[in-house]
């Protein structure tokens, strides 16, 4: 696998999304929905506290909506054109291509985080805030929006439309982004509880919001996203060959 097809790709597709309206829809209603979270319906100056926790919250649940945004036309338009026939006959592997995707679409969770610096950074001189967590909850931003990423690729490849690709991803990001809310609203057993924390993205993001960067976590993020993006290269395959 080169990696240069895979940014040469990654470039292309970038700079189609960027240079959309709709991507600057997004980036206006990541901004807005994350801000008015903070300050008004958290009353973050009320709350006399030194952190950005109730900042970072916000992330799992904006991701429902802005994930499938960024990845909906991924594949699901080149299937809807055609035109993933075109691209399977170019000289790129199935991994070189899922990459490329991917790579593009990280980018622009990417710019969403960039544009969100300003709101920490304008808070940080009214009070003694840790530049250590601030670091550790982008760190966690960044692999969940990666693994999100990754799995609303993977749902982009399934579907026929962009219509359905969006639904499909914003309904399995809620179920993996909330699903840990049950093991706080029920009273189940611990093996189950356990259970459904592990395959919850915000759980494993909750760690990142403290300041916390545990391994284990670091790895459910590195292992969810390579085992989304090997489906995705599988689907590839199988649309090649059927």
């Amino acid at each position: 696998m080169e990696i240069r097809k895979s940014l040469i790709l990654a470039k292309k597709e970038l700079f189609t999304l960027t240079n959309s309206p709709a991507f600057y829809g997004i980036c206006l209603f990541f901004t807005l929905f994350c801000s008015i979270w903070l300050y008004y319906l958290n009353s973050f100056f009320t709350m006399n506290v030194a952190n950005f926790r109730p900042y970072f919250s916000t992330f799992p649940i904006v991701f429902i909506l802005v994930i499938p945004m960024i990845t909906m036309k991924s594949w699901a338009e080149e299937r809807k054109l055609g035109s993933i026939e075109l691209l399977l006959t170019i000289p790129f592997s199935e991994w070189e291509l899922v990459l490329g995707k991917f790579m593009a679409a990280f980018g622009a969770v990417i710019i969403l985080l960039l544009l969100s610096l300003p709101v920490p950074l304008s808070i940080l001189p009214l009070g003694h805030f840790d530049l250590g967590v601030l670091l550790g909850e982008y760190t966690g931003a960044l692999l969940l929006g990666a693994s999100a990423s990754a799995l609303g690729l993977l749902l982009s490849s399934l579907s026929k439309s962009q219509a359905g690709a969006f639904l499909g991803s914003a309904v399995v990001l809620v179920i993996t982004m909330l699903i840990n809310q049950l093991t706080i609203a029920l009273s189940l057993p611990p093996f189950i509880a356990a259970g459904i924390n592990f395959i919850s993205l915000s759980f494993h993001f909750d760690s990142f919001t403290k300041g916390i960067i545990d391994t284990r976590d670091l790895a459910f993020f590195a292992i969810s996203t390579l085992l989304f993006l090997f489906l995705n290269t599988r689907v590839i395959i199988y649309r090649k060959w059927s």
